[in-house]
């Protein structure tokens, strides 16, 4: 299924996935910074949703209290709740 997740506070504004049995994949930030953002979304191509979001809960970005791997763990996680229900 594929999933459109808006971020706050980051300087990407969105970021959209496909989540498959729990599986990540097609992982596009829109905006922030592009090489490490690729980066990320090549990391976790094909891994499970719930490992990923455990991994990048609470990273942080110089003076913010989140980041753009926090919002994709935020993302995942509120993805695999729909996906439940």
């Amino acid at each position: 299924m594929h999933h459109t997740y808006r971020t706050r506070g980051t300087c990407s504004q969105q970021i959209d996935f496909d989540l498959s049995d729990g599986i990540v994949s097609n992982v596009h930030f829109v905006g922030g910074c592009n090489g490490n953002l690729k980066g990320i979304s090549r990391l976790i191509e094909g891994k499970p949703a719930a490992e990923v979001a455990g991994i990048l809960k609470g990273t942080t970005c110089g003076f913010r209290n989140t980041s753009c791997p926090d919002q994709l763990s935020r993302a995942l996680t509120e993805a695999l709740q729909e996906e439940k229900s």
